[in-house]
């Protein structure tokens, strides 16, 4: 001793020899220093190895600090480890926070001196000691005296078991052995957790394979079994009996019918010290998928021959066998379709094929009508040796819309699987039928042709089988094969009526002369024909090979019209719709007028034109005939209109030149009427006179306010007007008249109307139309007058007063009405009744209605009779 340190026997020449502790100093590798033998790779991979540093706490070391504290007896006891850098407590018993709230570093550990000699330490009072001035601040102060011993794992020393006490003192053999054996009780508890730590980290390395791995001793115990074993077998037991396992985890041969014996279990076999390569198990667990796996087991012997145990390793094979089978389906589907024969016959071999490679016991085809009414059975299939002729004969049968399972795939137009047909009762429409077959699963999957269902393919198990979406997945594909099978027989079939549609419509377009004919419009701007009619000789006067038609036309256009054709090959090639008339000089030296109409569609990645071509030079000359005539109908009319305009001149200026002759003879009339001694004949010869010069004066004033109205020379001087005492003066005016024919005469007018007019015109309105009434209207009859108050204005329209004026009179032609304001027309109706006029009292009226931005229409009476309405503005 020296210094009240208890000095190291590596020191004093103990190299491995019995060190006053139990146990022994290690002898460390030749030339190797203290830190080398701290900084050993062997020794720092040991020290993980414990697990002891991954923070997860240690139960079993404390009771060993805490048995230290108690019989040394001291204050404070620690499990320290010594890493590369650093000193960790793993255990501790007392107040030994300061070493246990983070890593230590090595300059301030005793635990590293004991490290890197391998032997026990010893320190009675540490602040009195000069080579332990690094330490002194450790624990806060609290260490005095300390006392440490090695802990071994094999030959290294990975730490120390370490007494601490908060005052000096000296260690006693007794209490230093006491140390000792406790630190051979803390190396077993390391050891023991090395193997834990080493078996945990084997339970990760073996759960991160891919493959199941599963082991048993040589007593048939499960000693392990891995993740994805456990997701296999799909259960957690570990049944200690061999002959349990088969019954424990569910597995069946690969027919996935028969349990396996428990010694056929392939880690039975192994155990049994056979090796097993690839057999194949189905794990069959109650409620739930069944899985298919590959297994390969061996025995687990010693050198020495003893049976250790046996392990087996399975990797899940349920989708490569499904696929396996599925392409094993497919070819045979291939195979089957790839035979010539109708659409019966390829669904029966489809449903062979099928229930040959995946096991099922029958099958049917079922296809939609034509007329989408029902879904009838055209094909069936039976596995040989079951006799199921009554659920799935070859009798034709019939369903409709949601009618049994292929019914209602068909309404759905989805697959349906049925795991138990007899207990479902909308599985079957058969259920008499289906009663004694044992059937216990179904599926039904729609056949579809593009867009459109064409049946529903129907299969059947003699096991109840839980939906498999992913074999369902692998039966569309063979349904979608089923599919365009049968749209390929179709488009045969419908080309073979197509052939014999087109030799019909060639044989029906030969007998027109139309040239009809499809190109096919090329990159290059060329045409490439894929149809004509027979017949040229229509547009060409010869008949032509079939040759590119568009370069054909092209060489006999009219120069005239080579830009118009021109512009019609540009807009097909644009793929527009297009139709020009131009001139061809055909093979046979005539020139006719053609008219071409072309439509250009998509077919795929194509332009195609379809077009017709007809020979209308007989129409052109028609038109060009029609132009003539029309020209020389329009100039004609023009003709007519200005001798019209030279007549209303004509007219209005002998109107205006008869006016005063017509004057002088009425002023002179009456001054010889007011002569003396005048002979009584000659007063009547005079009346004649001044009456039929009062009726000139009338005609000629009419023509000349018409003339004067239609060339708007007549000025309307409108101004506020009380309508209603303007009817009423008019009215009263020709009660005379109109009782002197027998004519009742009435009025039903609102008491104040006003419209803005010209009152001397509008009185001239109602007198014409008073007068007429009357006029054309027997004895016995009635003439009405009514007015309406203003209406309308909406959507800015002015607001208009109606003012009616009907009769019961002999009434005008339908078909004349539209003539009716014309100048000097008379009704067919008034001139077989003999009536005078001159046919301008009208075509006055509507010319003053007019000027007064009024509007006059006449229209039948009800009863018989016409009624003439006059609307005016308000204002």
């Amino acid at each position: 001793m020296s210094g009240g340190c208890r000095e190291n026997p590596m020191d004093t020449g103990f190299r491995g020899e019995k060190s006053p502790f139990k146990g022994y100093v290690p002898v460390w590798g030749e030339g190797m220093s203290t830190d080398d033998r701290v900084q050993d790779p062997d020794r720092i991979r040991a020290l993980h190895a414990t697990g002891l540093l991954e923070g997860a706490g240690a139960p079993s070391l404390d009771r060993v600090t805490r048995l230290a504290v108690r019989w040394l007896p001291v204050p404070i006891a620690m499990v320290s480890l010594v890493d590369a850098d650093r000193q960790v407590v793993v255990s501790s018993a007392g107040p030994a926070g300061p070493w246990c709230e983070g890593p230590v570093p090595l300059s301030q550990s005793l635990c590293r001196h004991i490290v890197a000699t391998g032997a026990a330490l010893t320190v009675p009072d540490v602040p009195a000691d000069d080579r332990w001035h690094a330490v002194r601040a450790a624990g806060d102060g609290l260490l005095k005296a300390y006392a440490g011993v090695p802990l071994h794992a094999g030959r290294h020393v990975l730490g120390a078991l370490c007494a601490i006490d908060t005052a000096a003192r000296t260690w006693s053999a007794e209490q230093l052995a006491a140390l000792d054996d406790l630190a051979a009780v803390a190396e077993s508890e390391i050891d023991h957790g090395r193997c834990r730590t080493e078996a945990r980290r084997l339970a990760v390395l073996l759960d991160s394979l891919d493959e199941g791995v599963i082991a048993c001793d040589a007593d048939g115990r499960l000693v392990q079994i891995n993740q994805p074993m456990r997701e296999i077998l799909q259960s957690e037991q570990r049944p200690d009996d061999p002959r349990a396992w088969a019954s424990a985890y569910g597995l069946f041969d690969p027919d996935g019918r028969r349990p396996l014996e428990p010694g056929e279990v392939p880690l039975a076999r192994a155990l049994d010290g056979e090796h097993t390569h690839g057999q194949e198990v189905m794990v069959c667990p109650p409620g739930r998928p069944a899985r298919r796996i590959a297994v390969n087991a061996r025995p687990i012997d010693a050198p020495d021959g003893r049976r250790l145990g046996a392990v087996a390793t399975g990797h899940d094979v349920t989708d490569s066998h499904r696929t396996a089978l599925l392409r094993a389906a497919q070819h045979a589907v291939i195979r089957a379709l790839a035979e010539d024969g109708g659409t019966e016959e390829a669904a029966t071999r489809v449903i062979a094929a099928l229930g040959g490679a995946l096991g099922w016991c029958c099958g049917e085809y079922w296809q939609v009508d034509d007329d989408q009414a029902s879904i009838t059975r055209i094909a069936s299939w039976s596995k040989p040796g079951r006799d199921l002729t009554a659920f799935a004969g070859l009798q034709p049968l019939a369903l409709i819309r949601g009618e049994g399972l292929p019914g209602r795939v068909w309404a759905a137009g989805r697959r349906i699987w049925t795991p138990d047909p007899q207990a479902d009762p909308h599985a079957s429409a058969r259920p008499r039928q289906a009663r004694g077959t044992e059937l216990r699963a179904a599926i039904g999957l729609p056949v579809h042709g593009g867009q459109r269902m064409l049946g529903v393919l129907t299969l059947f198990s003699d096991s109840a089988t839980e939906p498999d979406e992913e074999l369902a997945d692998l039966l569309d594909g063979v349904c979608a094969y089923l599919g365009r099978y049968v749209e390929r027989r179709r488009a045969d079939d419908l080309t073979r009526t197509l052939e014999i549609a087109r030799y019909r419509f060639d044989r029906v377009i030969a007998q027109i002369d139309d040239y009809v004919w499809t190109s096919e419009a090329l990159p290059d701007g060329r045409f490439r024909l894929l149809y004509r009619s027979p017949n040229t000789v229509g547009v060409l006067g010869s008949q032509l090979p079939d040759i590119d038609i568009v370069a054909v036309l092209a060489r006999y256009v009219h120069p005239d019209d080579q830009e118009a054709f021109e512009a019609f090959n540009a807009a097909l090639a644009a793929g527009r719709a297009v139709q020009a008339e131009y001139r061809l000089t055909g093979i046979d030296g005539v020139t006719r007028w053609v008219w071409s109409r072309a439509a250009p569609r998509r077919d795929g990645g194509r332009l195609l034109v379809d077009g017709i071509t007809t020979d209308v030079t007989e129409r052109r000359e028609l038109a060009d005939e029609r132009e003539r005539l029309l020209a020389r109908e329009q100039e004609q009319v023009h003709r007519l209109q200005e001798l019209d305009r030279l007549k209303d001149e004509l007219m209005a200026m002998v109107s205006h030149e008869l006016r005063s002759p017509i004057g002088v003879i009425r002023a002179y009339a009456e001054m010889l009427c007011g002569a003396p001694d005048l002979p009584e004949e000659h007063s009547a010869f005079l009346e004649v006179i001044d009456r039929k010069s009062e009726h000139l004066q009338r005609l000629v004033d009419d023509l000349l306010d018409l003339a004067r109205l239609e060339d708007g020379r007549l000025s309307v001087e409108a101004r506020t007007v009380w309508l209603t005492r303007l009817i009423r003066q008019a009215v009263d005016d020709h009660r005379a008249a109109a009782a002197a024919k027998d004519v009742t005469l009435t009025a039903e007018l609102p008491h104040h109307l006003q419209v803005r007019a010209d009152p001397v015109r509008l009185r001239q309105v109602m007198d014409n139309l008073l007068s007429n009434a009357i006029k054309y209207t027997p004895g016995g009859g009635t003439v009405a007058v009514t007015a309406v108050p203003p209406h309308g204005g909406d959507g800015g329209s002015p607001r208009m007063v109606a003012v009616t004026v009907a009769d019961s009179g002999i009434g005008i032609p339908a078909e004349q009405y539209e003539h009716l304001f014309s100048r000097f027309f008379r009704a067919s109706s008034a001139r077989a009744a003999g009536i005078k006029g001159t046919g301008l009292g009208l075509a006055i009226t509507r010319a003053i209605v007019n000027a007064h931005g009024g509007t006059i229409t006449a229209a039948p009476r009800e009863g018989g009779g016409t009624a003439f309405t006059v609307r005016l503005p308000v204002g």
